[in-house]
């Protein structure tokens, strides 16, 4: 195979001598078919084009799959200065389950457009009228998810899980105190880090005004 894929790449390289005569003849037609075909590799390999910062030869996460696929209603439109979110239907519209938690899984992306769409998708999904009921069935499924997005070596998605953990303590108030204990390890680990001990302190200040005294 090795000879043929090379010669199909180039009509320039060097070939063994009994395929001289061969290529001779046939030198124009992949010269011309290199040009014919070229892009249509990567058109194989990006199929849809999500946005103009770039696209990924294949989803990494069962978010990203999700994303590719449409499951997620809402999608990153870049402004001149800002980027938004452009929801397909009413936030108020779509189901919590189980996109509130997709959109949490998320929260552990590194790579654009994922990271905004989750961070993003996830605050405005809390701030609709009534979230405080949907939220609240769905926390035994959120808080493993955060703490998985707590524990993450990558200082950024560190930051999206625990402003995501203010911004869903500020909704379900009282009711993710039990949950508490499984997240403060990661919070204190981290505390000891200069570069978020004071995000942090903050964090636990706002968990315990919504929460109500917590040890």
């Amino acid at each position: 195979n090795y000879p043929v894929n090379v010669f199909r790449m180039s009509s320039g390289i060097q070939v063994k001598p009994k395929t001289a005569v061969q290529k001779s003849k046939t030198s124009p037609l992949p010269h011309s078919a290199q040009h014919a075909t070229k892009p249509k590799p990567s058109d194989k390999l990006n199929p849809k084009t999500i946005d103009p910062f770039g696209a990924y030869t294949r989803p990494t996460s069962a978010f990203a799959a999700i994303y590719a696929k449409g499951g997620i209603p809402c999608r990153l439109v870049h402004g001149s200065v800002k980027h938004r979110l452009q929801w397909e239907c009413l936030p108020e519209t779509v189901p919590f389950d189980p996109l509130l938690v997709t959109l949490a899984e998320g929260l552990r992306e590194t790579k654009h457009p994922y990271t905004f769409v989750s961070k993003e998708g996830f605050k405005e999904l809390l701030m609709v009228d009534g979230a405080t009921e949907k939220a609240i069935p769905l926390l035994p499924r959120l808080v493993p998810v955060l703490k998985a997005a707590l524990a993450h070596s990558d200082d950024e998605v560190f930051g999206r899980g625990l402003d995501a953990l203010v911004q869903l303590s500020a909704v379900v108030g009282p009711s993710l105190n039990d949950h508490l204990k499984h997240l403060l390890t990661n919070l204190s680990r981290r505390l000891m880090n200069k570069k978020f001990r004071e995000k942090i302190t903050v964090a636990l200040q706002k968990l315990e005004q919504y929460g109500g005294k917590v040890s």
